[in-house]
C-alpha cells in the first residue's frame, strides 16, 4: 500500500472513531479482564444485547478471581439467552487458568492470549491492542466488509487465500500509537457506517479512498460464497411429571448446549411420527417406557446451522427403571424453580 495512503487511511480513521464512537462500558477501561469479558460476549451477537449482560457478569463476578471461583451452573444461568453457550463455558475454563497459571494476571500478548480457551485470533488481538497497546490487528465480520470494499477485493472473502490478504491490509491500518483506537475504528465503521446492505457511504470518514466507492461497486462487495439454506430439524421432549415437579436433565458438559438442563427427548428421524420417536427417545435416553398424550407447547429456534421445532409433550410412565443414560444428572423440578436453572431453549 502507498505509504501516504495509509498514513492518510489511519489518521482520518482515528479521528473518525475519537469524535463519532459510541460510548460503550468497555469502551471506558483498559482492564484485561472487563476487555476480555466485552470481547467473548460480543462475538457473534450485537452490542445491544451484550450490554445488559455485561454489567450483570461484572456485578456477579467482578474480577477473574470471582469468575474463576463460580459454578459452571451459575455461569450459564448468567450466560441465558445469550447464545452459543461454548462461549461460557470457555470464559469459565479461562478464568480458571488465568488465576491458576498466572495468579490472575492476563497473557500480555495476543500469541500468548490464544492459549485462553475461546480465545482466537481475532479475539486475541482485540484484547492484546485494546487492554496492552500491541500493535496487532483484527479481522472479524465488520472488519472484512470494511477492508474489501475500501480495497475493492473482488474474490469471495470466505477463502482462506483471501482472508491471508485481509489480515496483511488489517495490519498496514494499525497505528503504532493507538493500536486498541484504530482496530476499533474499522470494527466501528463496519458496525455503523459500512453496513451490509445500503452502506451510509456519504457519512464515510474514507470516502474519498474507497477503491469499491470509486468503482461503483459497493453494493457488490464483499463477495460471499453461496449460502446453502438451513435445515430444519423437528424436535421432540417429554414433560414427565411426579408430585407436582418435572423431569429434567443436564446435558453433557461438551458438545451443543453443554451444561444446560431440558426437558428429555431428541430429533425426530426420517419416517418416525413425533410419538414413536418420543418414546424411543425416552427409552434410549432414560430407560423408561412412556405412553404420549397431548402436546402442551411448541417453539421455533435458530442456531447457527441449522433450525428447529421443539415439541413438548405431556407424557406418563408405564414401565421401566430411571437412569440417567445420556444427561450428566437428571432433576425433579418445581415449576416455581424453573428459573434457577439454565436452559437452552424457553418453552
Amino acid at each position: 500500500m502507498n505509504p501516504a495512503r495509509r498514513t492518510t487511511l489511519v489518521q482520518k480513521l482515528l479521528r473518525w472513531y475519537r469524535g463519532h464512537a459510541r460510548d460503550l462500558p468497555w469502551r471506558r477501561t483498559r482492564d484485561p479482564y472487563r476487555v476480555w469479558l466485552s470481547e467473548i460476549m460480543l462475538q457473534q451477537t450485537r452490542v445491544e444485547t451484550v450490554q445488559d449482560y455485561y454489567h450483570r457478569f461484572l456485578e456477579a463476578f467482578p474480577g477473574v478471581e470471582d469468575l474463576a471461583a463460580a459454578t459452571e451452573d451459575r455461569v450459564l444461568k448468567l450466560w441465558e439467552g445469550l447464545g452459543y453457550y461454548s462461549r461460557a463455558r470457555n470464559l469459565l475454563k479461562a478464568a480458571r487458568w488465568v488465576v491458576r497459571e498466572s495468579g490472575g494476571s492476563f497473557p500480555e500478548d495476543a500469541g500468548s492470549l490464544q492459549a485462553l480457551p475461546g480465545v482466537g485470533r481475532y479475539t486475541a488481538g482485540a484484547i492484546a491492542s485494546i487492554a496492552f497497546g500491541e500493535r496487532t490487528p483484527v479481522l472479524d465480520g465488520n472488519v472484512k466488509r470494511v477492508l474489501a470494499r475500501l480495497f475493492a477485493v473482488r474474490e469471495s472473502i470466505d477463502t482462506a487465500a483471501v482472508e491471508k490478504r485481509l489480515w496483511g491490509l488489517a495490519d498496514t491500518l494499525v497505528s503504532a500509537r493507538a493500536p486498541g483506537d484504530s482496530n476499533q475504528a474499522l470494527m466501528e465503521l463496519g458496525a455503523r457506517i459500512c453496513i451490509p446492505r445500503r452502506p451510509r457511504c456519504e457519512a464515510c470518514p474514507v470516502e474519498g479512498l474507497c477503491e469499491a466507492r470509486a468503482s461503483g461497486l459497493t453494493g457488490a462487495l464483499p463477495v460471499r460464497k453461496d449460502r446453502k439454506p438451513l435445515p430444519h430439524h423437528a424436535i421432540v421432549a417429554a414433560a414427565l411429571k411426579k408430585n407436582g415437579r418435572y423431569l429434567f436433565g443436564r446435558r453433557p458438559s461438551e458438545g451443543m448446549l453443554g451444561g444446560l438442563w431440558e426437558f428429555p427427548g431428541g430429533k425426530v428421524g426420517p419416517g418416525e411420527r413425533q410419538a414413536g420417536a418420543l418414546e424411543r427417545e425416552i427409552r434410549e435416553e432414560l430407560g423408561l417406557d412412556v405412553t404420549v398424550g397431548d402436546r402442551i407447547a411448541f417453539v421455533d429456534h435458530a442456531y447457527t446451522h441449522f433450525k428447529i421445532t421443539l415439541h413438548l409433550y405431556r407424557c406418563k410412565v408405564l414401565a421401566g427403571k430411571l437412569e440417567a443414560r445420556y444427561h450428566t444428572s437428571l432433576k425433579w423440578i418445581r415449576p416455581a424453580d424453573f428459573h434457577n436453572y439454565a436452559s437452552g431453549v424457553s418453552i
